[in-house]
Formats: C-alpha cells, sequence, structure tokens
C-alpha cells in the first residue's frame, strides 16, 4: 500500500515524526506539492494525506488505485466530497484538536489590545520607563475585560471554549448561536445577530464559512457595532470584508481588528495588513507543538482505523 503526505511540512516542519505510518506501506512525505504536481506524486497511492492541497474531482477521477483521503485538518472543503463518495473513496478529517489553542489565541490577540504588554516590553528596552519622573510609565490606554460584553458568533467546540474563558474574566457572554437556548450553560445569553452586533465590546468569530456566513461582517453590519468594540476572527478569513474593516479602523469606528486569519493567505495586497488598529497573525493559533502533536496522532489512528475496515472520523 502506498501513502502519500502531499503537504506534511505544515503541520510537521520536522520536529515530529510520520515514522509510525511506515507501518501501514510505503510513506512518501513531500512538504509541499503544487497544483500540477498533484497527479504525479498520488498517481500510485492508496491513502492521500494533505492539509492544503486541493483533491477535487478532476484529480479524483485521475486517482484510480486511490481509497482513502485523509484530510489534516478539521475543515475539508480541501476535498470534494461528493465526487469522493461517488467513487467509493473514503474521507476523514482530524475534529477538535486544535480548541484550547485557537481559544488561547484569542486571548493573546484581546490582551494585545486592552494590555500592550509587548508595547510597554519594547518601550522600556528604549528606556522610557528608566526616564519617567514617575513611579509608572504608560502611554496608551489601559482596559479591565471584567464586566465587558463579549459576543460570540458560533458555538462549536472553540466558541464554547472561549465563552467559558471570557467567563472566567467576569465578563458578560452572549452568542449568536443555532444552539436553543435552554441548551446554552446559564452564563451565556442568546442573541439575535443584531443584537449581538449592537451589545457587544469584544466580537469574536467562531461559525463555519458557508454563503450566508461569507462577509458576514460588512460596511453595514460594522455599522451597528459601537466604535470601541474589538472584532476577532480566527475562524475564516471571508466571514469579513477586509476593505470594510480596513474603512472602519481607519475612520475610528473600530477600535480594533485582530485576526489570525485572512481572505487569501498569505496576503499579497490586503488593506488590513497597513491599519494600525490591526492585529494580524500567520494564521498560527492551531500551530501550538500540543495541537500539532494531538493533530498527527489523529490522523495516524484514521489511516490504522480505516485500514483495520473500522474507519472513524469520516466526514464523507
Amino acid at each position: 500500500m502506498k501513502i502519500v503526505i502531499l503537504d506534511g511540512y505544515g503541520a510537521n516542519p520536522g520536529d515530529l515524526s510520520w515514522k509510525p505510518l511506515e507501518e501501514f506501506g510505503e510513506l512518501n512525505v513531500y512538504d509541499r506539492t503544487k497544483p500540477e504536481e498533484t497527479i504525479s506524486r498520488a498517481k500510485d497511492a492508496e491513502i492521500i494525506l494533505t492539509n492544503k492541497v486541493l483533491i477535487k474531482r478532476p484529480e479524483i477521477e485521475q486517482l484510480p488505485k486511490l481509497r482513502y483521503i485523509g484530510v489534516l485538518a478539521t475543515g475539508y472543503n480541501v476535498v470534494d466530497v461528493e465526487a469522493a463518495r461517488e467513487h467509493g473513496i473514503i474521507v476523514t478529517n482530524v475534529p477538535a484538536y486544535s480548541t484550547e489553542s485557537v481559544a488561547q489565541m484569542v486571548f493573546s490577540h484581546l490582551l494585545t489590545v486592552t494590555n500592550h504588554t509587548e508595547h510597554y516590553a519594547l518601550q522600556n528596552r528604549e528606556g522610557k520607563w528608566t526616564a519617567s519622573p514617575d513611579f509608572c510609565y504608560w502611554d496608551t490606554s489601559l482596559t479591565e475585560l471584567a464586566g465587558k460584553t463579549f459576543g460570540i458568533v458560533g458555538l462549536g467546540n472553540i466558541g464554547q471554549r472561549v465563552a467559558a474563558i471570557a467567563n472566567a474574566f467576569g465578563m458578560k457572554v452572549v452568542a449568536y448561536t443555532s444552539k436553543s437556548a435552554d441548551q446554552l450553560p446559564p452564563y451565556i445569553g442568546k442573541r439575535a445577530l443584531n443584537e449581538l452586533l449592537t451589545e457587544s465590546d469584544v466580537l469574536s468569530l467562531h461559525c463555519p464559512l458557508a454563503p450566508d456566513t461569507k462577509h458576514l461582517i460588512n460596511r453595514q453590519t460594522l455599522g451597528l457595532m459601537k466604535p470601541t468594540a474589538i472584532l476577532i476572527n480566527t475562524g475564516r478569513g471571508p466571514l469579513v470584508n477586509d476593505q470594510d474593516v480596513a474603512e472602519a479602523l481607519n475612520a475610528n469606528r473600530l477600535r480594533a481588528f485582530c485576526a489570525d486569519v485572512l481572505t487569501e493567505e498569505p496576503p499579497k495586497d490586503n488593506p488590513l495588513l497597513k491599519c494600525e488598529n490591526a492585529f494580524i497573525t500567520p494564521h498560527i493559533a492551531w500551530a501550538s507543538n500540543e495541537a500539532r502533536v494531538r493533530l498527527i496522532d489523529v490522523a495516524i489512528n484514521n489511516v490504522q482505523a480505516f485500514v483495520e475496515g473500522r474507519p472513524k472520523n469520516v466526514v464523507s
């Protein structure tokens, strides 16, 4: 059995191991694969693992030996699941491996805006505190989170974990969710979207990307938000209209935008990269060592379950 990993570098740049997969067949690992290389590299494979390399209908139809596609992520839109199903190909994903890491990144971003820790560390290296006539020194506003309203769009695994952390900070937690009010813990209030936008001091996006959520945050919805609000996106880049958010920041109609995802990755000419109050990290919320260990462990277990005839985490 031939196993091919098409883009292994993202999950494992060399600090972890794919070796356990060798138990199940001949293993070929590629750090990255260009679209035009996919067929030649995977042509004899029965098992493919992919993170961002697309396996759509044209690829599937040119890979007659393919029996299994393991997505090295929770989202599996890189695979044409319907085409895979038609060809009898099992598709699996890795659910919930990054919940803790992504939730942590949400609050790392939030505290960057409210407490400016790195800013003051850098200021101190330049001698600003040393030169201060007072025992303390600050040149930004500092914000206490307790008592503020934390709004969440989407209450999946990550959204629920973020809600719990916000509650621990003493924040009022409200959410726009398909869950009914009686399914929510007592510290989460259910809101309509417009109510959530109007009420939130912090708004964090954790919903899937779908036709009805693409550009959920746009000029109109931004107009409902407080100009002092902080917007956080660790979900999917296209949940926000980048240009509209940039315009709101530049016009002081939004206090800050924090994101770990953008519409195009890596970005080439995104207006948010030039905004003073946009804080962008390069899609790393999922990439803690602990999360990547979980990811690879589950991916290997998924392959083992498939080989043993008991596939799990199946999405096809």
